[in-house]
């Protein structure tokens, strides 16, 4: 019996969009490495859309790759970025940023959330070691939206943290890998135009949100990095065939899709979320968006697994598994009923 499927939001294919206009462009020959006309389109596109329109765009294939090369490009050799100790460039990239030549500098996280006052005072206490000079500086902030524990940001706190970069002389920079989920929420006012208003840099995911791969950075001032094209290929990660990128994000910023995408993941959380709650399972924590974290006992994890593929998250203690329950724009309420069914 095929197991019913809800261990990621990256498990299916392509939004049959996006598949559409990857197959308008395969009998097309097109200039290499982003400079098609297609992916122009896919600039302007989302320029428009986070009401930026001098914003310099860049197509990556990856969000870890996405995530390296943002923050190497923003940080001298001496320089760290600051994120929660649940954050995803901590915990599930490999080492990937100290690979960079840069140290990810951890904070205690509050369901994923950096507090701003938790930066402002962290950042105090480095201004008054008289030592700082042979330590690693402090110079980017580094959150996700949704978080790796699927909590949002308010606008109020993202506003706080821009105001704490302000006053210390730190970047900020939001990782973006689920932003369609996030956007879709009900639970969100912040928005694609509060994004280029407040970060130095964001990226807007297309690989969990409906997109064959792809990410899209996005640098509201585009003198920041002028070099960003160059050290993209120096990473290895300048695709050749970038048109397959710009296509994807062409289809998913017209007609506003990208906006809309999410629902279905964010109708089908909430039925699965009120479900669990009424069977009486504990949620840890409680989230607004396409993840839903459930303390099962580990028998009742055992037994879920042999029908319904999770994903393993932590274990809290010797008798209970937390697993997490990821719906995406591809769940339909059929395959929603089946899980219902089976806990």
């Amino acid at each position: 019996m095929e197991k019913l499927n809800f261990a990621s939001d990256y498990i299916y294919g392509a939004h049959p969009a996006v598949l559409e206009a990857l197959s308008k462009l395969n009998d097309a020959p097109l200039p290499g490495y982003g400079t098609d006309g297609v992916t122009e389109g896919a600039r302007a596109l989302i320029r428009d859309a986070a009401a930026c329109p001098d914003a310099a765009v860049h197509f990556i294939s990856g969000g870890t790759q996405a995530n390296l090369l943002v923050i190497a490009a923003m940080l001298r050799s001496c320089e760290g970025v600051i994120a929660a100790d649940t954050g995803h460039i901590n915990a599930h990239e490999a080492g990937a940023i100290e690979l960079t030549g840069h140290k990810v500098l951890t904070l205690p996280g509050e369901n994923g959330k950096l507090n701003a006052s938790d930066v402002r005072a962290f950042m105090r206490r480095f201004a008054a070691d008289e030592n700082r000079a042979h330590t690693v500086q402090p110079r980017l902030v580094y959150i996700s939206q949704p978080t790796e524990y699927g909590t949002l940001y308010s606008l109020e706190e993202l506003r706080a943290l821009r105001e704490v970069c302000d006053a210390c002389g730190l970047y900020l920079y939001a990782d973006g890998a689920r932003l369609a989920y996030a956007l879709a929420s009900a639970g969100n006012d912040v928005s694609l135009r509060d994004l280029s208003a407040l970060c130095d840099a964001y990226t807007v995911g297309g690989t969990k949100c409906g997109a064959l791969f792809g990410e899209a950075v996005v640098i509201p001032d585009k003198r920041l990095l002028p070099y960003f094209f160059t050290q993209i290929k120096q990473h290895g990660a300048l695709l050749a065939k970038g048109f397959a990128l710009g296509a994807q994000f062409v289809a998913l910023f017209q007609n506003g899709l990208y906006g809309r995408i999410g629902r279905p993941a964010i109708e089908a959380a909430d039925r699965i979320r009120e479900a669990l709650r009424e069977k009486g399972y504990a949620l840890s924590p409680e989230t607004p968006t396409n993840q839903i974290f459930v303390l099962l006992e580990n028998a009742e994890y055992e037994r879920l697994s042999k029908e319904v593929a999770l994903g393993f998250w932590e274990q809290p203690d010797d008798a209970h598994t937390v697993a997490r329950i990821a719906t995406s724009w591809a769940t339909t309420p059929e395959e929603t009923d089946a899980l219902l069914q089976k806990l």
